[in-house]
């Protein structure tokens, strides 16, 4: 049969079936629910948290380097205080003497200066190893968090996979049977759609998608399948009672055969 052969109600079929399919696909990735999203966070989450880290690590590198840097000052001012000392045993005069005692009396405070500001480095490094140590150990936590949620994410996929990728193979090769515009039209209105229902049957004289009674004239027009209506309200493709019921047995069985 070609596509200009189908017969509109023909068309509501497909569409109907190819939203029971869509369906059952939401189903299955509403089972995932915010899990992708929360792995992505956490992903990021980490990252972050491991350049701070590796910037909390260099700034600890740069506090041990400077203390590093003052006790070598240190030694080298104790050395040139020990040179000035045996210089001081050779002086011939009283002017000389002043003037190593001066060069040692700057060496001390050299020295002095250093302790005091090795003090304050390790001060600064104390700190910055505790917040480091802080932020190592939340960074564990959010690890092992991300490792439990992304196991879990893998448990639901290897579960759904089989399902889901038959489902859309199926919704594949359903898509194909549509003519382009009407096509277009059923996706336009199940992205537009909260609940991704763009098929609806009319449920006890009203709208399945928006629950606004449909006068019966429009739902004997509806039930004659000659043309395709569209909700008011919604805006969603209607269809009769008794072809939603004869497609929804039908597609359960063909899920039925997919899973098995």
């Amino acid at each position: 049969m070609s596509k200009k052969e189908i017969t509109v109600e023909d068309k509501l079929r497909m569409l109907y079936d190819l939203q029971l399919i869509e369906s059952e696909l939401d189903k299955i990735r509403n089972v995932r629910g915010e899990l992708p999203l929360e792995v992505e966070d956490l992903e990021d989450e980490i990252e972050g948290m491991k350049t701070r880290v590796e910037k909390m690590e260099g700034d600890i590198k740069e506090q041990d380097d400077a203390i590093k840097s003052k006790k070598q000052l240190i030694k080298d001012c104790q050395a040139k205080i020990a040179k000035y000392e045996e210089q001081q045993k050779n002086v011939r005069n009283n002017r000389e003497f002043d003037a190593i005692s001066k060069e040692m009396e700057f060496q001390d405070l050299e020295i002095q200066l250093a302790e005091k500001r090795i003090k304050e480095h390790k001060f600064q490094l104390e700190q910055k190893t505790e917040q480091c140590d802080e932020v190592k150990e939340k960074l564990q936590s959010r690890v092992d968090h991300l490792n439990h949620k992304k196991a879990e994410l893998d448990t639901i996929l290897e579960e759904t996979k089989a399902e889901e990728e038959a489902l859309l193979k199926v919704s594949a090769d359903y898509s194909k049977k549509l003519d382009e515009r009407l096509l277009k039209a059923y996706r336009r209105i199940r992205d537009n759609s909260r609940n991704g229902l763009a098929v609806v049957a009319v449920d006890r004289g009203a709208s399945g998608g928006s629950f606004f009674t449909i006068p019966p004239q429009r739902q004997m027009e509806i039930a004659a399948r000659r043309k395709i209506i569209t909700d008011e309200h919604s805006g969603r493709i209607l269809v009769d009672p008794e072809l939603a019921l004869e497609e929804k047995e039908r597609m359960e069985g063909l899920f039925k055969g997919l899973v098995g």
